[in-house]
């Protein structure tokens, strides 16, 4: 039986605090109408010193699962997508689902920036296909405010922190992703990259004091970048779908850049009321701005089941991509009963997780006492 994979829940979290353009130019030489007039953004959000990414993308995980059927010891297979993750390694997906309580899990991270939502729907669309997984959570998560230089007027005005999900589902009806475009060229990484913090340049004084772990952007490159390949790869994307242009109910692209976004309208030769836009109050948030954005639209009505979607986006590396999807599954009724249990399983996570640390902390006793007296 062939298998398909369909999005049946999503969330998003973004923190509390807000940083408008007001307040950015009062931190550098800038001004509100001149990033207005730039980008389209007017404000951001900014973590607090409590939250992170895995803080973010559990949350969205939980309002995700949260619209669904599911509960987390029922998921195979987390993913997050992610720019700026808790470490190096562990990757954050594991905290995410040793948080959530996904006991019965795969967890990893992908590393593809901005389109790297794309790219990670992707994979887990294709293990649904092949039978592997059967429910599967796919996460955006950021917190670049810890990566941008506050001094740089070229890159601080652009970033924002937070969190979108999806939880994706084997069914056997026709539909949910239908295809997906997924392109590289890593001969323009210089153009967008946080030079330090790796094995090439791992962390030493030098890197600290010459701001190496900063993000760093040539912004006139990656604008033209952008531009040439937001409209191709939409294209590419519905023609693999077996659909054309003017099937396309709804296109939500990356939150980068107003004029971008125009551009690849202008480019489809497509009514700007058939974008999703919302970077004027998150600015970009890299990976999480696709499913932050979807998750806005569907609160305001704006997608119906059988709508045809083209996600759409680019990034560091560089990358970029597009994936298209029929809008097959309406929320749930969840009964109130199952949702309560629910939120009592993912207070449970915390505890089951402490109990494990425990338990591995034991072990290492006892399994040093015998080593101990093999010797």
């Amino acid at each position: 039986m062939n298998s398909y994979a369909h999005i049946t829940g999503w969330g998003m979290a973004v923190p509390e605090r807000v940083l408008t353009n007001q307040e950015l130019a009062a931190m550098v030489d800038t001004s509100d109408e001149w990033i207005v007039s730039r980008t389209g953004i007017r404000e951001r959000h900014i973590a607090s010193s409590a939250e992170t990414t895995a803080s973010l993308a559990s949350l969205a995980a939980f309002r995700a699962l949260d619209r669904t059927d599911l509960h987390p010891g029922d998921l195979d297979l987390v993913i997050v997508a992610t720019a700026s993750p808790e470490h190096l390694f562990p990757a954050t997906a594991c905290v995410v689902q040793d948080n959530i309580g996904a006991v019965n899990a795969g967890a990893f991270d992908l590393s593809a920036a901005c389109t790297g939502f794309i790219f990670a729907l992707n994979m887990a669309a294709q293990a649904i296909r092949t039978g592997s997984v059967e429910n599967a959570l796919v996460i955006g998560a950021e917190t670049l405010s810890r990566l941008v230089d506050w001094e740089d007027r070229a890159t601080c005005i652009l970033f924002g922190d937070g969190a979108g999900a999806f939880v994706l589902q084997a069914r056997a009806r026709p539909g949910g992703v239908l295809s997906c475009t997924m392109r590289s060229d890593g001969s323009g990484g210089n153009l967008l990259e946080v030079p330090a913090g790796g094995s090439r340049h791992p962390t030493s004084l030098e890197t600290v004091h010459n701001n190496l772990h900063k993000i760093r952007m040539n912004g006139r490159e990656v604008f033209r970048f952008a531009t040439r390949v937001m409209a191709d790869a939409t294209r590419e994307a519905t023609h693999k779908a077996g659909l054309e242009i003017e099937d396309i109910d709804l296109v939500v692209p990356h939150q980068a850049n107003q004029r971008i976004i125009e551009s690849a309208a202008r480019g489809l030769r497509m009514p700007m009321d058939r974008f999703v836009v919302n970077l004027d109050r998150y600015g970009n948030t890299s990976s999480a701005s696709i499913p932050i954005a979807v998750c806005e639209a569907i609160e305001c009505g704006r997608v119906n089941p059988g709508d045809n979607l083209v996600l759409v986006g680019f990034g560091a590396g560089l990358t970029w991509g597009a994936l298209a999807l029929e809008w097959t599954n309406p929320e749930l009724d969840v009964p109130p009963a199952r949702r309560r249990r629910r939120r009592l399983l993912a207070q449970i996570a915390a505890f089951r997780s402490h109990i494990r640390r425990f338990l591995r902390f034991l072990e290492g006793l006892i399994w040093g006492s015998y080593t101990e007296g093999e010797k």
